[in-house]
């Protein structure tokens, strides 16, 4: 089954080690995880784009 779990922003910058501002940049290059809008404003991430992300990103060493 699937993660249902909606990270905040804040909690993925913490996550991630990266200022709202890198990440911001990031994000309009469209390098940054998949981030849903909600209605009044907010961001959240699905742990599950989070994880994919972080896989995409891995490096063989």
């Amino acid at each position: 089954m699937a993660s249902t779990e909606k990270l905040e922003l804040r909690e993925v910058l913490k996550e991630i080690k990266m200022s709202r501002a890198a990440f911001y940049r990031m994000r309009a290059r469209g390098k940054a995880p998949k981030l849903i809008k909600l209605p009044n404003g907010q961001l959240r991430c699905r742990r599950s784009d989070l994880d994919a992300w972080w896989a995409k990103h891995e490096m063989s060493v």
